[in-house]
């Protein structure tokens, strides 16, 4: 009767394996063309390991087959590979001497699940998970087939391998008796001439789109062996199909008694999504729609009255949020030298304008969006850091937020409250778009590919129009410079404003529809999704020629009326044309051209010259000064520092020492403010240029 059984069941695996060769040898595709016979051909000249199989070509050549591998997919898997040799047997005999083993990777499963779908019940089951890899261990060699020799009580020795049949599991195991002789004895492990195998353990989190509001993201861990290993980097989108196990937890390890066990998924296929925005799936009806809605010669006024529609107001700002989400061109030179197309917009303003809502809005609608508070981030959480395992002791890497918007945006709020040391990590982020780590032993560089939009509020509570930019807020000028556009926003009483204000807040709390966008967020989404992946604009002749005389006309606006002796106020720099030639394609992005016009250039002219008035404005010689913005101090400051610091080296040759009361009133006779006297009083002794000998008096140093 047993012996029965086990031929029932031995023909039924012998069965199972001869569908899958069959379906290897007689699959053909829609062109009528051999598949996989082309596939394994290419294999074995590439001298691969591993052969891909398309789960939707099983689906279409035998349902059964396709249940099979969902179902048992350890001994599924084994009789695929097992099949697969066979027919190299067949038709390259002399291909498995080199390469010794080979696999199925099964890819494109019907149904891929959320990591947080994971239950007990799909425990051996075929799954398949999306998200973003985080962590990256470094690959390490897994014992498969261990090589003993048996040392008899009488001297003699036998050597064999272990399992027989099969893989080693995650522990070690000895043979009780002696395949070869039968009896027990010593047994040791040779090394050498034991089977290893490629093992490198992966940390894959949710992507934010799909966390529920106020959970914090899922991650799973997922091994990957022989050929997959350093298939993915931190950042990365993968979709990983393979078996969901469950190993021992910490705590189990430690005390046997409890019996909580936790999830993996041992890797079968991995599949790194390359390209940005792939995850959003457009079809052929979103496609129509989103063409109609391209032809509305409104449509970009409508894009933007579709950004956060219940905040009122604030053109300007929705239309910079409407081109930082297209974003420009990126561009790549034959040198290898990247150009960003990725616009960075910074708001800056009094409390209650609801900077924060706009910025939520906006991770909301990108495609690929992640939202952050300063105050809340590190430098390592903002970009990548290296962490040590608990378990093993080594060290890994792990990405952070702008690494995993990579492609998408980066909303961070409150960014001034940021402690200096975590703001400076984003230098390289917001300019060459990458991340470079090197700590304990580990040196990388991650892409950061993504645009920024930030907000923070001036140092004193309101904005000051008298002070410059740089005295407002409290970030430095070398991550000021690298926004694109800087708006300011100002709470103003005005009695008009404020009633428009009042009421349109009175009018979406009464009645929620009117805050009603007039495209809806998902359209919008799909919409940015499509632009960014297919539509890439050219400047036109005309355009180039506008912007050039633009850039001119602003480099020679300071001349006029200036003393020539002194080199003229900078008004714009080739940092500034480059932001303009984005905001113009992200502009005719938004319509879907593929040519971007004068009308382009023009409406990103305005837009770069509202925010230049303000923000890079010298409230002193009343132009526009680019160096408020790049260098926090303006030009004409800049030379009235100069002939402060030539009237303190006079003032020095004829007394060694000084009064500060003294100075003060000498400057003052020169023509220079109290408080300009006493901000370089300071600006002096904190540079270490001036000293006080004793309370209330000045000396230079001896480098001065």
């Amino acid at each position: 009767m047993v012996e029965a059984v086990q031929g029932r069941e031995a023909k039924k695996a012998v069965d199972w394996k001869l569908k899958f060769y069959k379906f290897l040898q007689d699959f053909r595709d829609s062109a009528g063309v051999f598949k996989y016979r082309e596939r394994i051909f290419r294999m074995t000249h590439m001298m691969q390991k591993s052969l891909v199989v398309d789960f939707s070509d099983v689906i279409l050549y035998d349902r059964e087959l396709a249940r099979h591998i969902e179902e048992e997919p350890d001994k599924a898997l084994e009789e695929f590979s097992s099949a697969l040799m066979e027919y190299l047997e067949k038709e390259q005999p002399e291909y498995k001497e080199v390469v010794g083993k080979v696999y199925v990777r099964i890819r494109q499963p019907p149904r891929v699940l959320k990591i947080r779908e994971l239950t007990s019940d799909y425990i051996g089951k075929f799954v398949a998970v999306e998200g973003i890899v985080t962590r990256v261990t470094r690959v390490e060699a897994k014992l498969v087939k261990a090589h003993y020799i048996h040392i008899t009580p009488d001297g003699d020795t036998h050597e064999f391998d272990f399992p027989e049949h099969g893989e080693m599991g995650e522990r070690i195991e000895k043979p009780v008796v002696c395949p070869v002789c039968g009896r027990t004895g010593r047994f040791e492990i040779d090394l050498e001439k034991s089977k290893f195998v490629d093992w490198q353990k992966v940390v894959v989190q949710e992507r934010p789109e799909e966390i529920p509001p106020g959970q914090i993201p899922r991650s799973i861990e997922v091994v990957l062996t022989g050929d997959l290993v350093d298939s993915a980097r931190p950042g990365d989108r993968a979709l990983i199909t393979g078996v969901l196990r469950v190993m021992p937890t910490q705590a189990v390890q430690k005390a046997m008694g409890r019996s909580v066990f936790s999830f993996y998924i041992e890797a079968n296929h991995v599949d790194v999504q390359q390209k940005v925005l792939e995850e959003i799936e457009i079809t052929r009806e979103d496609e129509e729609k989103i063409r109609e809605l391209a032809r509305d010669p409104w449509v970009r006024e409508k894009i933007v009255a579709s950004i956060a529609p219940s905040i009122y107001g604030y053109y300007d700002i929705k239309e910079a949020i409407a081109l930082l989400l297209f974003g420009g061109v990126p561009k790549v030179m034959p040198d290898g030298t990247r150009i960003r197309g990725d616009i960075h917009v910074l708001l800056v303003g009094d409390p209650g304008t609801a900077k924060s809502q706009l910025l939520q809005y906006t991770a909301r609608i990108a495609p690929r969006g992640i939202y952050t508070s300063g105050k809340g981030s590190t430098a390592a959480g903002l970009t990548a850091t290296v962490l040590r395992d608990k378990n093993t002791g080594e060290y890994y890497l792990e990405a952070g937020a702008m690494v995993i918007a990579d492609g998408g945006v980066a909303a961070i709020d409150e960014i001034d409250k940021m402690r200096e040391e975590d703001r400076s990590a984003i230098h390289e982020a917001l300019e060459q778009q990458t991340v470079s780590i090197a700590k304990a032993g580990i040196v990388a560089r991650l892409n950061a590919r993504a645009s920024v939009l930030a907000a923070g509020n001036p140092r004193f509570g309101r904005y000051d129009l008298t002070q410059p930019i740089s005295k407002n807020i409290d970030l430095p000028p070398t991550i000021l410079s690298r926004f694109d556009l800087i708006f300011v926003i100002q709470d103003i009483p005005s009695p008009e404003k404020d009633r428009r204000l009042a009421r349109h807040i009175l009018g979406v709390h009464s009645d929620i529809e009117k805050a009603k966008p007039f495209i809806d967020p998902q359209l919008l989404k799909k919409y940015v999704s499509y632009a960014r992946k297919y539509v890439r604009p050219q400047l036109t002749p005309e355009a180039m020629r506008l912007i050039e005389e633009f850039y001119v006309a602003m480099r020679k606006g300071g001349i006029k009326g200036e003393d020539l002796k002194s080199p003229p106020p900078i008004a714009i720099t080739p940092r500034q044309l480059e932001g303009l030639i984005r905001l113009a394609e992200a502009h005719a992005k938004m319509a879907l051209k593929d040519k971007v016009t004068i009308e382009d250039v023009e409406e990103a002219i305005r837009l770069m010259y509202t925010t230049l008035r303000k923000v890079g404005f010298d409230i002193e010689s009343k132009t526009i000064d680019i160096d408020v913005l790049e260098t926090g101090v303006s030009r004409s400051k800049r030379e009235k520092m100069k002939e402060f610091v030539r009237f303190l080296n006079e003032t020095f040759e004829q007394v060694p020492e000084i009064e500060v009361s003294q100075l003060v009133k000498l400057a003052r006779e020169k023509g220079f403010e109290k408080d300009f006297v006493y901000e370089m009083i300071q600006y002096l002794k904190n540079n270490g240029e001036l000293y006080e000998p004793m309370p209330g008096k000045l000396a230079k140093t001896s480098r001065y």
